[in-house]
């Protein structure tokens, strides 16, 4: 690892522990010529995802476009972005755990509109309404009668 005072690539680990929920490794470092202490971070390279659009296009798997989805459904509602890392966290696993190199956009909205349900009514409607593309309101009738069957459940 290239020391960044001096560039010299001969440096010890002085300290390593988990970051990042378990999915890195912070390390700290201290060249060797130098002394100069610095952090580095050791994450294992996920296999890169494509989305295959509704239109048929794919495009590289990109999960803040997922949180920047959720945060304006949820925007004005009790929704922390804490809870919306959190949908944006189980939505990539479970598309992982699916496994190959490419998933259908279908899959994220319906993934991401599961757990939603469960968080907030009027955030998922939001999220609804904008990936099932209502185009009157008998289709938003529909969902709205379907989220309702589906609270009465529970």
């Amino acid at each position: 690892m290239l020391c960044p005072q001096c560039h010299n690539n001969s440096s010890r680990v002085v300290d390593s522990r988990p970051a990042d929920n378990g999915n890195a490794i912070r390390r700290r470092r201290e060249c060797e010529k130098c002394g100069y202490r610095f952090t580095t971070f050791e994450r294992v390279e996920a296999t890169p995802l494509l989305v295959i659009k509704k239109n048929g296009n794919r495009e590289e798997f990109n999960r803040d476009k997922i949180l920047h989805g959720i945060m304006r459904a949820a925007e004005k509602r009790p929704v922390s972005m804490d809870k919306i890392t959190d949908i944006v966290d189980e939505v990539e696993r479970k598309i992982r755990a699916v496994g190959g190199t490419e998933v259908s956009s279908q899959l994220i909205g319906e993934y991401v509109m599961n757990i939603l349900a469960d968080v907030d009514d009027v955030t998922y409607i939001r999220f609804a309404s904008v990936y099932h593309e209502f185009k009157d309101m008998q289709s938003f009738a529909d969902e709205l009668q379907e989220l309702m069957q589906r609270n009465k459940q529970k």
